[in-house]
């Protein structure tokens, strides 16, 4: 029973046969293994101890390469030769776009990315109410009922640059509402 289970063991790693020194004119026994070519590590050639030194010390895996070539054969390396993309790029870009899968406002990415791209009436009705772009329907909506009751004539016995202020809130207002109306519909 021990000599069975010591030939299943020791099975994988035995040679069927013994083979010469693959270098011409050797008799030793090729105990040795080297790789074949750059493109065929996976093939080689057997070397007494003498002989594979030999070969080893002038066999170059970069031989015949540009520097560019060689470049990008050590990037690949870093990640085992696996693709790779920047943060926020490759397959799931447009996930993380809508916020992430585990976000608790699906989307809220998207409109950030767009309120900072647009510069537009969104970005501006954004500033008039005094919020960072980005912001939420419900940051909107909240910071909009504060202004209204702050800027109310009755609040400010009628002054006129509060009246104004109000106006340019009331607008701004309308501006967000239809545009998160729009983005609701699509």
């Amino acid at each position: 029973m021990a000599s069975s289970c010591q030939e299943a063991l020791n099975s994988p790693f035995d040679r069927a046969a013994p083979q010469a020194c693959a270098h011409p004119g050797c008799a030793e026994p090729g105990d040795y293994r080297a790789p074949v070519a750059r493109d065929r590590l996976n093939d080689y050639m057997w070397f007494c101890l003498e002989h594979v030194r030999a070969y080893n010390s002038g066999w170059d895996y970069f031989a015949g390469l540009s520097a560019d070539q060689i470049e990008q054969i050590r990037r690949q390396d870093c990640t085992w030769g696996r693709p790779t993309w920047k943060l926020g790029g490759g397959p799931y870009a447009e996930a993380w776009k809508q916020g992430g899968p585990f976000h608790e406002d699906p989307g809220r990415g998207e409109r950030r990315q767009r309120a900072r791209r647009s510069g537009g009436e969104e970005a501006k009705a954004l500033e008039v109410l005094g919020l960072e772009p980005g912001a939420d329907w419900a940051e909107v909506r909240s910071r909009y009922k504060e202004l209204a009751k702050r800027l109310h004539p009755d609040r400010t016995g009628g002054d006129r640059a509060s009246e104004e202020r109000l106006k340019r809130v009331n607008r701004a207002y309308a501006t967000l509402k239809a545009l998160h109306a729009a983005s609701r519909a699509s």
